[in-house]
């Protein structure tokens, strides 16, 4: 992992604590930390404002690559558990809190159980060593997991066709996952149409894994013993390639 930090002024103090938590997330995802940028740019960045991003880089062998070209009709589909809004459709949610309900960061909402800030501010989960331990359990070339969809901007509908081949598409069900409370909250505050609801954030669902159906319960029982919920979500079935929601 590298990472890129730019900022108007050096900040030695805020600059520790930007990399602690780059760290901690290294350290989630079993992954080193070989180097980064820092850039000071007092004519570009407002007092207080910084920019950070960083990449991951990974080695896989051609043969033990899971791109979906195994997926067939009759596969599973698992969804694991989000934290929350996993760091996408926060243009909208802004929009939605701060411009709209004219809420402040500090603001407590009873029906999350805690403040606008701390519901924004939940960190992402970082999949990586569950996921990795059910590809150990059942290696790759067993073709046991087929298809492996990180749940970002675009949702279930926009990711997971990504690596579906020809002629497979995937049914997800309505109600076959508990949503978290920080959604429908967004979705009353913001009078927001399901349809964009489904294209703009993850729903509760961060990741999603294709998997041969006989051994979809073993596989969620591995899951949750590291900790992350899993739910049966969908199936694929022979169509057009494509996510369609069934009730």
């Amino acid at each position: 992992f590298l990472d890129y930090l730019a900022m108007p002024k050096d900040d030695p103090a805020l600059a520790e604590e930007l990399v602690k938590g780059i760290v901690d997330g290294c350290e989630q995802a079993g992954c080193s930390l070989t180097g980064g940028e820092t850039a000071i740019l007092p004519d570009f960045y407002a007092p207080g404002d910084f920019d950070m991003a960083g990449f991951a880089v990974g080695v896989v062998e051609r043969d033990d690559a899971i791109d979906g070209t195994h997926i067939q009709p009759g596969d599973a589909v698992l969804g694991l558990a989000s934290t929350g809004l996993h760091s996408n459709g926060y243009s909208l949610a802004r929009k939605i809190v701060f411009d709209h309900a004219k809420l402040g960061v500090n603001d407590h909402v009873p029906e999350l159980g805690k403040t606008v800030g701390e519901e924004l501010l939940t960190p992402t989960r970082i999949y990586v060593r569950p996921v990795q331990a059910v590809l150990q359990h059942y290696p790759v070339k067993k073709r046991v997991v087929r298809g492996l969809a990180h749940i970002t901007g675009g949702g279930i509908v926009d990711n997971v066709p990504r690596i579906l081949p020809p002629n497979r598409r995937v049914f997800v069900k309505r109600g076959s996952w508990p949503i978290p409370p920080v959604f429908p909250w967004l979705q009353r505050l913001g009078n927001v149409a399901q349809s964009e609801m489904d294209r703009v954030f993850n729903g509760g669902i961060g990741f999603v894994m294709v998997v041969g159906a006989y051994y979809a319960d073993s596989i969620r029982d591995r899951l949750a013993k590291d900790g992350v919920p899993a739910f049966a979500i969908g199936e694929v079935r022979e169509g057009e390639p494509g996510v369609e929601w069934v009730d």
